[in-house]
């Protein structure tokens, strides 16, 4: 199953995860130093739901902007 919204086509997104070490220079410190840069994956919110299309009831990712905005009519 495709993380993907089915109104929109909104999908993963990546960044990065970035690990710090040290104590910050406004809390008394000499700085953070990067130790460790590794990718990640934003994920969308999806819901499952069961959505009027065409006149028939199918069940469809949807992702929750859609939901909120109204571009999806709930059976």
């Amino acid at each position: 199953m495709a993380k993907k919204c089915d109104i929109c086509g909104k999908g993963p997104r990546t960044g990065n995860r970035i690990v710090r070490k040290g104590l910050p220079k406004k809390k008394g410190g000499i700085g953070l130093h990067t130790t460790g840069i590794s990718r990640r994956r934003f994920l969308p919110n999806l819901q499952k739901i069961k959505a009027d299309v065409g006149g028939s009831i199918r069940s469809r990712l949807v992702c929750s902007s859609c939901l909120k905005s109204g571009k999806v009519v709930k059976a």
